[in-house]
């Protein structure tokens, strides 16, 4: 019973303060409070019509889908390297490529600040978009690997010895195969880069800001119930990827492989 009551408590620690986001968002007066004294959609509205959101959201769709377009590959030549080369010092390998997990964002921020001012890139995306793609690599890494650790070769060599070249073998046998992994890495990595916040608001200005540093900006300047209606916004689009990963592209085979 006490169990019980533990998971209960868990659970409700996560989940209300994620519903009392969702209803101070509907609310019609201009300060965050809770309960609401009413229902209106004006900060929904103004979520879609504020220039500078509107902005930062075309640029977290540019970043994040150059840091999934770029990690993707490398991530999966780097999961298959790892577990099928004959690499010397491969933990070491390994530990390199998952380090950003470890690493604290302020340093991981510092770092390309640095970077960007020495090379004259303070005002360019591809800073932001490199930044993206080491931090989203880890879970493409890892997500891949496990489905690599559970192909099974026989298959592979099957096909080559039916006169498969290896590049039709890696297209038509190996990729097939891989795919739960792929889609989860892909998944993960756009829910990662598209809430990235410590290393963003590091290396991004006005102009090249993603939406969680302009959400910050707005905090900073405004108390009304906008950020709890954009706040709402990404949770919705947030449980609808991951729903319909699991429903229609087998997700759930990531984690029930071992």
């Amino acid at each position: 019973m006490s169990l019980r009551l533990v998971v209960l408590a868990l659970a409700a620690f996560l989940t209300v303060p994620t519903a009392i986001v969702i209803a101070v968002s509907f609310n019609p007066t201009a300060i965050l409070s809770f309960p609401p004294a009413g229902f209106s959609l004006r900060w929904y509205v103004n979520v879609l019509t504020y220039p500078q959101f509107q902005r930062a959201a075309l640029n977290t769709v540019l970043v994040t889908a150059w840091a999934v377009a770029l990690a993707l590959p490398i991530g999966t030549l780097a999961a298959l390297a790892l577990e099928r080369a004959r690499l010397r010092g491969r933990n070491l390998w390994a530990a390199a490529l998952l380090s950003p997990l470890v690493v604290p964002g302020v340093a991981a921020g510092l770092g390309f600040l640095i970077l960007a001012a020495s090379l004259g890139m303070l005002r360019s995306r591809s800073v932001l978009i490199a930044a993206h793609v080491a931090l989203v690599l880890p879970f493409v890494v890892r997500s891949v690997w496990v489905s690599v650790k559970n192909l099974d070769p026989a298959l592979e060599r099957a096909a080559a010895s039916l006169g498969a070249t290896p590049w039709r073998v890696f297209r038509r046998v190996t990729l097939p195969l891989l795919r739960p992994g792929l889609f989860a890495g892909a998944l993960f990595a756009v829910v990662v880069s598209v809430n990235e916040f410590v290393v963003s608001l590091f290396i991004s200005n006005r102009v090249t800001e993603i939406l969680p540093v302009a959400m910050f900006t707005y905090v900073v300047n405004y108390t009304d119930p906008t950020i709890a209606a954009l706040s709402t916004l990404f949770i919705l689009a947030t449980f609808l990827a991951v729903w319909v990963a699991d429903r229609y592209l087998g997700l759930g085979r990531v984690f029930l492989q071992h």
